[in-house]
């Protein structure tokens, strides 16, 4: 192999391990809700909007990950997230792979309805029955398993993820 066919190579290497340069979803209509989401508890209404892309963005500093169709709001949970040693990464990310009843190979830990979002073993799955701040992962986003479930059957490979602090704090307050 020649060097410009290595530096070639290198760089394509790089870019399928970098995060996706889609754009953050379009919001043209959220969720109504009476009161805030108690740990464990989620919205969902697929009903509101029954086609459109989907785009999921998480909220770190907000503790939430939103489901958008078609720019409508269609779930919305509290979340668990990476903890200061092993923070999860801020960016845009595309859905790479999923598992059904995926175990991890570092932790050897279950994660359940795993939608995987880097190589290196970042993922949004589920975490258990009641999902609250007392506790992080190593990176992962985690969410209730039974919200984690209906995620899983509504989004397919190549779905974008924004990873973000702060989303949309004039519209959700946080």
């Amino acid at each position: 192999m020649n060097r410009a066919s290595t530096i070639l190579a290198l760089l394509l290497g790089l870019l399928a391990c970098a995060p996706a340069a889609n754009a953050a979803p379009v919001v043209r209509q959220v969720l109504a809700t009476d009161a805030e989401l108690e740990p464990g508890e989620y919205l969902w209404n697929p009903e509101l909007a029954r086609t459109g892309p989907i785009a999921i963005v998480v909220d770190v500093a907000a503790e939430r990950l939103y489901v958008y169709r078609g720019g409508v709001e269609i779930g919305r949970t509290l979340i668990l997230y990476g903890d200061d040693d092993k923070p999860t990464p801020l960016g845009e990310f595309t859905v790479l792979q999923k598992d059904r009843d995926h175990i991890s190979n570092l932790y050897d830990a279950p994660m359940p309805y795993m939608l995987r979002l880097t190589w290196g073993g970042i993922s949004i799955h589920g975490s258990g029955e009641v999902v609250d701040g007392r506790y992080a992962t190593h990176g992962c986003v985690g969410l209730p398993d039974e919200f984690a479930a209906l995620l899983f059957a509504a989004v397919p490979k190549g779905t974008p993820v924004t990873v973000t602090r702060h989303w949309l704090r004039d519209v959700y307050g946080r």
